[in-house]
């Protein structure tokens, strides 16, 4: 009987433990998921100024936009605006790479050109495919161009193939590839959208 009661009291004293706990945990989290929320819209809008300077204002327009490459996914889709008159698409999509997905962040101006090209996340090899995202690796060195440097004011309606109109990163076809592959399926879905024509 004594046993009884003794497991008793230690199950209630777990169970508070487990209850304090639970309610702490909810408080953390209301509190931060708020916090990651702001920092999460901030970083987004860091970067859609990256690609569109000149902005002052954005729209959700994902579902009116579809990727033409079904190997390509888009996340989302932003209309860039300034004083209310559209400036282009911002585009995250992404595609397989050689370590997994690689999230690109692609902007196409009303004039059907790449504004710019940022990769978000890749889990390519480090000195590698990883070089894709790096502002100290340059495809022209002579120049300073970096890998996503080289696809600004292009065209929409160049090929975006690698090794002609795409340089390479050294030993990393397959990530270079798989960036120009969503660039492309992005530089077009935008260029639909916008009714633009690219030269």
């Amino acid at each position: 009987m004594k046993d009884m009661k003794e497991m008793l009291k230690f199950g209630f004293v777990l169970a508070m433990y487990a209850t304090i706990a639970c309610v702490g945990l909810a408080f953390v989290y209301a509190g931060t998921s708020t916090v990651i929320a702001e920092r999460q819209k901030a970083d987004l809008e860091a970067s859609l100024q990256e690609l569109f300077p000149q902005m002052d204002a954005f729209e959700d327009v994902t579902d009116k936009v579809s990727s033409p490459d079904a190997s390509i996914t888009f996340h989302i889709v932003y209309e860039i605006q300034k004083s209310g008159e559209p400036l282009g698409l911002a585009i995250q999509a992404s595609g397989a790479s050689y370590g997994g997905p690689i999230k690109v962040l692609t902007g196409v101006g009303t004039d059907a050109k790449i504004t710019r090209v940022k990769i978000l996340e890749h889990a390519d090899t480090p000195g590698l495919g990883a070089n894709a995202a790096s502002p100290a690796y340059y495809v022209d060195k002579s120049k300073k161009i970096t890998f996503t440097g080289q696809f600004s004011e292009k065209p929409a309606s160049h090929p975006f193939a690698v090794k002609e109109d795409v340089a390479a990163i050294t030993a990393s076809t397959i990530t270079s590839r798989a960036v120009a592959n969503v660039v492309k399926a992005s530089a077009q879905a935008a260029t639909a959208y916008l009714g633009g024509s690219s030269t």
